[in-house]
């Protein structure tokens, strides 16, 4: 880590001395990205965010827990960076392989409350029944795929039970995102929820989104 940190030093931090030195002073970061805490996804290296863009929070299968599940660090972190820092983007990453999201399809109807982890991933459970409705017929590990991107959809409709997201998104000023990493043939695939009330009552449990890009 010594060796990291003054090759860092001597690379980053000094040859972009005005830099770190205006980042001392305040943030004022464009993005709010909130990822998975597994040690193979850091966005930073993935999406390239120098430090001062982008406020990260990262836990257990990148989950957004709705407002009125009470208080965590993902929803203090949603406050600080919308409210004060007034971010003007909310990315949401999955990613392959998510063992948070395995652990969320294997969980019994019964929460074993004595489990930190079941106790997290219950959040994710809209995505754990829509997936188990929706694609039955595959395979154990092919559940878990879908179910790692259809989490992401169900955090971005997670996002807008904050009633001081919802009112940026609906003016415009803020921006809801969804990506999903998989490591396994680096690809991303991006994309941005459509906001319009009419489409968040979830008739039919699906959210518009656009501008779905995939980068290969």
């Amino acid at each position: 880590m010594k060796h990291r940190f003054l090759s860092f030093k001597k690379h980053k931090y000094l040859e972009n001395l005005e830099h770190y030195q205006n980042l001392a002073k305040g943030q004022a970061p464009k993005f709010l990205v909130i990822g998975c805490a597994d040690s193979r996804v850091c966005p930073s290296t993935i999406l390239g965010f120098q430090p001062g863009e982008a406020f990260m929070v990262r836990n257990i299968a990148n989950l957004v827990p709705p407002f009125e599940s009470g208080p965590s660090e993902t929803n203090a972190a949603l406050e600080f960076s919308v409210n004060s820092l007034e971010v003007k983007n909310i990315l949401v990453v999955g990613h392959s392989c998510c063992g948070g999201i395995r652990a969320l399809m294997s969980m019994n109807d019964e929460v074993d409350k004595s489990s930190f982890i079941q106790s997290w991933v219950v959040n994710g459970k809209d995505a754990r029944l829509w997936t188990k409705a929706a694609a039955s017929k595959l395979s154990f590990d092919q559940q878990c795929k879908y179910c790692e991107k259809e989490s992401v959809n169900r955090s971005l409709l997670n996002l807008l039970t904050y009633p001081w997201i919802e009112e940026k998104v609906k003016k415009g000023i803020l921006s809801v995102h969804g990506g999903y990493y998989d490591f396994v043939d680096c690809t991303f695939e991006k994309w941005t929820l459509d906001y319009k009330e009419d489409n968040l009552k979830e008739k039919n449990g699906r959210i518009s989104v656009k501008s779905h890009l995939l980068w290969s």
